[in-house]
C-alpha cells in the first residue's frame, strides 16, 4: 500500500501503518504461549489472536478499498506510472487472498481445534512452501518442497523432479522407471529404493518393464520365502549402494545450498535444485574422466 501511494499519491485515504500495534499483539500471544496455567494461558491466548485479527483484517479492509482506488485512479490517468500502479494493484490483491486464507485458517485451529484446512498456508511470500513429517525426531516438523532425485552409477543424478504435492513414494516408482527408459532406451538392470516405495504392484510392473533385480524391502512380509529374497547377496548390495545414495541428498545439501533455495516460486525452485543437480553432475563427471584417463 505504501509503494502505491509512493507511485500514484494519496489514493483516497492515509495508509495507516498498524505494526506498532501488531507487534503488541505477537508479545501478547508469545507470554500467554508460554503460560503454564492452562486453562488461563488458553483464554489469554484466543484474547491475544482476537485482537490480532482484527487488526489484519482493518489493514485488509484498507487494502481492499485502495486496491478499488487504484482501479479508478488507472481508469482516469493515463500517466507513465500507470502499468506500475496496475502491477503493485495485481501484487496487493493477491496478497489481500493470502492473508484471508491465513486468517480462516488460524480462526479454525484456534476456535474449531481444526488443523487441517484445506488449502493451508504456511509462508505468505512462498505459498508453496509444504509441512513435511518425516517421523525424524530431531525434525519432526520441516518446511520446503519434497524433491525426488534418480542417480545411476559413478553418482550421477539421472533425474530430479520438485513434486508440486507430496505424494506417497510408492506412487513415484513406476513414473521414474518410465523416465529411465526414455532417457536410456531400456530399464535399468537393477532398482534399489527403500521401503517406503514398495508395494506388489510396483514390483511386478518393474519386472514387467525390464528390469531384473528390484531391490525394495518389504519390511511388513511374513513370507519366508520373501525373507529370503531380502537375504541375497545382490539384494543386500543393491540395498547398500540405496543408502550410499542418501550421502548425494546430503551433498547436494550441504555443497550446492539445496537445503535452502534463494529464488522466489516455484519456477525459482525448480530452477535452484537444477543448477545444484547440474553443478554435482560436473564434478562427479570430472572425476570419473580423469580416472579413465589415469588408467588409460
Amino acid at each position: 500500500m505504501k509503494r502505491i501511494v509512493e507511485v500514484g499519491g494519496e489514493v483516497g485515504e492515509r495508509v495507516r501503518n498498524r505494526i506498532r500495534s501488531v507487534s503488541h499483539r505477537v508479545m501478547e500471544i508469545a507470554r500467554a504461549s508460554r503460560s503454564k496455567a492452562q486453562n488461563q494461558g488458553k483464554e489469554k491466548l484466543q484474547k491475544s489472536y482476537k485482537h490480532l485479527l482484527n487488526a489484519t483484517g482493518q489493514v485488509v479492509a484498507q487494502a481492499k478499498r485502495i486496491a478499488e482506488e487504484v482501479t479508478k485512479q488507472v481508469k482516469k490517468s493515463r500517466t507513465v506510472n500507470q502499468e506500475r500502479l496496475t502491477a503493485l494493484k495485481a501484487e496487493l490483491e493477491k496478497m489481500i487472498r493470502l492473508v484471508k486464507q491465513v486468517m480462516h485458517q488460524t480462526k479454525a485451529r484456534l476456535f474449531k481445534n481444526d488443523l487441517h484446512v484445506v488449502g493451508k498456508i504456511v509462508s505468505l511470500f512462498e505459498p508453496a512452501t509444504q509441512i513435511i513429517r518425516k517421523g525424524k525426531s530431531s525434525k519432526p516438523t520441516e518446511f520446503g518442497r519434497l524433491i525426488k532425485i534418480q542417480e545411476a552409477e559413478n553418482q550421477i543424478v539421472t533425474h530430479y523432479e520438485v513434486c508440486a504435492e507430496r505424494p506417497a513414494d510408492s506412487t513415484l516408482l513406476v513414473n521414474s522407471l518410465e523416465i529411465h527408459k526414455q532417457q536410456f532406451g531400456h530399464a535399468p538392470h537393477t532398482v534399489a529404493a527403500d521401503a517406503a516405495f514398495y508395494s506388489a504392484a510396483n514390483e511386478k510392473t518393474a519386472t514387467e518393464m525390464g528390469v531384473k533385480r528390484v531391490a525394495i524391502p518389504n519390511r511388513s512380509t511374513k513370507s519366508a520365502d520373501r525373507r529370503l529374497l531380502q537375504k541375497k547377496r545382490w539384494f543386500r548390495h543393491a540395498q547398500a549402494w540405496r543408502t550410499g545414495c542418501e550421502g548425494r541428498i546430503s551433498v547436494l545439501k550441504r555443497r550446492h545450498g539445496l537445503n535452502r533455495c534463494r529464488y522466489r516460486g516455484d519456477a525459482g525452485m525448480k530452477r535452484w535444485v537444477g543448477l545444484g543437480v547440474i553443478a554435482d553432475n560436473l564434478i562427479n563427471i570430472g572425476k570419473v574422466l580423469v580416472l579413465q584417463a589415469a588408467e588409460g
